[in-house]
């Protein structure tokens, strides 16, 4: 990763975000903590000096508070390494922005206790890279993931690998699944297969689904004969992309399959963040971060919890 979107993100969009960090992090589960969190019926074996005399008074039931979990955040990122991502138009591939948001993630989530691991997959199976302190970690993926994709076929899906990313480690936390979510079947419509394990993990934890794609995937340009290579099967296809009425098609089923992987993301209950090669990821990231910071203060204020 270059130096100045780490910078970048140092300086500007880690000052702005509240909700991934140790103390401003909220539990997903009631636990020790100090906050309060609701009031409940007394129970044989609860701590006496939580009772909430002003509720048990209005109830005439004896009430104690259970309090808001204060942990520290525990957070996973899934790295998708297989070789649709070794594509890019721009001025970077596919699993060249998924390196930089990992890194990002480590620098956004540092805080003291707070520790990132990450899981890449690819032909060649999964590699779990032991966690460490979210920073520390983050720079230390940077050489880890210099070498990129992985070539050649097989390998775990998406799907199995969210399987065994969720059985792994069972603590509440932050798990980030950072994929292109192209089948490498050519599977275009839901339902997809990576979308109940998704679930399950969002069931959970507290669940960030990051879409990378590249311009080209969304249209093609405009440039005569084009030999195309299916980088996950090495297939090839001669496409006259010259032809407006395909180039038309061809931007019309994409948009339709990206709508779908985002409504299929939503509903597994996980947050949906897409960026591209070919815009500013830094300014995505940071909307996103504003957007997610609002949508947690609405549900405090609410009393809401997942």
């Amino acid at each position: 990763m270059t130096r100045h979107p780490l910078r970048a993100l140092d300086l500007g969009v880690r000052r702005r975000i509240d909700s991934l960090v140790a103390g401003d992090h909220e539990g997903l589960r009631l636990g020790v903590g100090s906050e309060r969190e609701e009031a409940v019926r007394y129970q044989p074996g609860d701590d006496v000096r939580r009772i909430d005399w002003n509720i048990s008074a209005r109830s005439n039931d004896l009430h104690v508070w259970r309090p808001r979990a204060d942990n520290q955040l525990d957070t996973w990122v899934l790295l998708d390494a297989t070789p649709s991502m070794a594509f890019g138009t721009v001025s970077t591939e596919k699993y060249g922005l998924a390196t930089q948001l990992t890194q990002a993630i480590g620098v956004l989530t540092d805080a003291p206790g707070n520790r990132l691991g990450v899981v890449t997959f690819g032909p060649d199976g999964l590699r779990w890279h032991r966690p460490d302190r979210s920073r520390l970690a983050a720079h230390r993926m940077a050489r880890a993931l210099a070498e990129g994709p992985r070539t050649g076929t097989g390998g775990p899906s998406l799907a199995a690998a969210i399987d065994a990313f969720a059985a792994h480690r069972h603590r509440p936390g932050l798990r980030v699944v950072v994929s292109d979510f192209l089948d490498p079947n050519g599977t275009h419509e839901a339902p997809f297969d990576w979308h109940r394990p998704l679930r399950h993990l969002a069931a959970r934890h507290d669940v960030i689904a990051v879409e990378v794609i590249d311009p080209r995937e969304l249209e093609l340009p405009d440039v005569g004969s084009v030999v195309l290579v299916d980088p996950e099967s090495g297939r090839q296809r001669n496409v006259w992309t010259s032809d407006a009425k395909l180039r038309r098609r061809y931007a019309d089923a994409a948009a339709a399959y990206r709508a779908a992987v985002a409504a299929a993301i939503r509903a597994s209950g996980a947050e949906h963040l897409s960026v591209s090669t070919g815009r500013d990821w830094v300014r995505d990231l940071a909307r996103f971060v504003r957007t997610r910071r609002r949508t947690v203060r609405r549900h405090r204020r609410g009393g809401s919890a997942r």
